[in-house]
């Protein structure tokens, strides 16, 4: 029997927090490892010193923390959705014809 160190699931029909990070910010933060350890790998490739590389990506990593950390408390579990979704929303509808707006008091 193995015992987990890091309690993942809060509970039933609860969203999946990680160290205070909700929901899509756990990939968010994923994907962005994943990133600076490919960007690692190409920058000590191309012969990049280590020490440069490091100080790179500790720096780069910091950054991803806080953002990721900033986003997750500020829009919480579906609120970055519904941010993007908002500013998708047209402001003002500009109709330039009275057309559409004749025909809608026709009857047949």
């Amino acid at each position: 029997m193995s015992i987990s160190l890091y309690q993942i699931n809060k509970g039933i029909n609860r969203p999946i927090e990680f160290k205070g990070l909700k929901a899509q910010y756990i990939w968010w933060l994923g994907g962005g490892l994943l990133a600076l350890l490919i960007l690692f790998a190409v920058l000590y490739i191309c012969g990049v010193n280590t020490f440069i590389c490091l100080f790179i990506i500790v720096g780069a990593a910091t950054i991803l923390f806080m953002q990721v950390y900033k986003m997750s408390r500020k829009h919480g579990e579906h609120g970055m959705m519904k941010t993007l979704a908002k500013r998708s929303i047209p402001s003002v509808v500009k109709s330039y014809s009275r057309k559409v707006y004749t025909g809608l008091c026709k009857r047949n």
